[in-house]
């Protein structure tokens, strides 16, 4: 049975970041459970498929990943599925139950095909994905840190998207993931919770792989 580490919290925490790393100094998988509903809203988006369409496109979608890419079909989407235009729309397409539900074997799949272990992060992988994961973090830091973040990000890719209108999108995405009646953004009980607003990558990568060594043993 591969070890799991479970990273779950608010939208620019640094859940992608930090997973990549740790599972980099493990050894491990890194399975970008983030840029699956990505992708599938990008998808929505591209085709103007309503609601009652969503659960055949996510069983249908084909999305792979090499590394740290992400392909629809023989498209690389890596970047696009970043934009401000689908980060606006994912927290609703992730929230309908049949997207879920066709994407939560998916993610257990990958989770559990490399033999050493995975890391996975979101909202639920904790509490819904991977409630039996060995390891489990709750990654927050506060709204302005987040916004900052997020806002350097999508300058770097070339988006127009001011500070304020980051900061109100992730209150506005705050609310709704942790409001909504599927899988809503919580922390496990038996969650570890970090705060990243005042610590580099590298330190917060540091104190999972430290938890997740010391659970090991």
């Amino acid at each position: 049975m591969s070890f799991i580490v479970a990273i779950d919290g608010p939208a620019g925490a640094g859940k992608s970041t930090i997973a990549t790393g740790v599972a980099h100094r493990m050894g491990f998988t890194h399975v970008d459970t983030g840029a699956l509903y990505r992708a599938v809203t990008l998808a929505a988006m591209e085709r103007q498929l309503k609601d009652e369409d969503l659960g055949e496109l996510t069983r249908d979608l084909a999305v792979r990943f090499e590394g740290e890419r992400v392909f629809w079909g023989n498209r690389d989407i890596t970047r696009r599925i970043r934009d401000s235009d689908v980060t606006a729309h994912v927290s609703r397409v992730s929230a309908k139950a049949e997207v879920r539900e066709g994407l939560l074997e998916l993610q257990r799949r990958l989770g559990r095909a490399d033999p050493h272990g995975a890391v996975l992060e979101g909202r639920d992988i904790g509490t819904v994905v991977f409630p039996d994961a060995e390891l489990k973090v709750f990654l927050t830091a506060s709204a302005e840190e987040r916004a900052r973040r997020r806002h350097a990000e999508l300058t770097f890719s070339g988006d127009t998207a001011s500070y304020d209108e980051v900061l109100e999108d992730l209150e506005r995405r705050d609310r709704y993931d942790s409001s909504r009646p599927v899988a809503p953004l919580t922390r496990a009980p038996d969650a570890v919770e970090l705060d990243s607003t005042h610590a580099s990558i590298d330190q917060v990568i540091q104190q999972i792989v430290d938890l997740a060594v010391a659970r090991r043993r």
